[in-house]
């Protein structure tokens, strides 16, 4: 005999081990968000270098024109890898939403911009009206801002958990107080 209890052992989960039980599918969509994210930004940025230099397109138009398929790489890659496991509804519907939270996170990153070069640089113009500065605010504060607002638009409006909770029937006891 060892003393032991017969029966199954219980042990002690450690707090690495409690948070990835219960926010490891959160970990594992963003992970999958990042990547999608990140080829579809260097898809961006290959195809608006390409379509300026090498043929020739004017800026505004290249920048379109790669934006537009980047996020329809992204929108595909989110679709059917990062929330395959979500309801599908109507694509038409996801793709147009998917564009308008693609549209306002576009709009925070300038935002932070804006605020960087003609708010703070109006204080302190050799900091903030600097290539550097931009770059930061842009690129740093206002893509990483941005990023965090699609992941939950995205996951919150375009690509659906499958049907709601229900909430338990609440019995009345006709009897209780009687």
């Amino acid at each position: 005999m060892t003393g032991e209890q017969p029966g199954p052992r219980q042990t002690r989960r450690g707090p690495v081990r409690v948070l990835l039980d219960r926010f490891g599918h959160l970990f594992r969509e963003l992970s999958k968000f990042a990547t999608v994210g990140g080829i579809a930004f260097l898809l961006d940025f290959a195809l608006f270098n390409y379509l300026t230099t090498v043929r020739g397109v004017e800026q505004v138009t290249a920048k379109t024109i790669s934006t537009v398929i980047a996020a329809t790489v992204a929108f595909v890659g989110n679709r059917f890898w990062t929330w395959r496991h979500r309801q599908r509804n109507n694509p038409a519907r996801e793709y147009a939403l998917f564009f308008f939270f693609n549209a306002v996170g576009l709009g925070i990153a300038v935002a932070c911009l804006a605020i960087s070069r003609y708010g703070l640089g109006s204080i302190w113009p050799s900091v903030f009206q600097t290539q550097l500065a931009d770059n930061v605010a842009s690129f740093v504060v206002g893509t990483g801002l941005g990023t965090l607002f699609r992941f939950w638009s995205y996951r919150r409006f375009v690509f659906v958990e499958a049907g709601t909770r229900t909430v338990p029937q609440v019995k009345h006891d006709r009897d209780h107080g009687a």
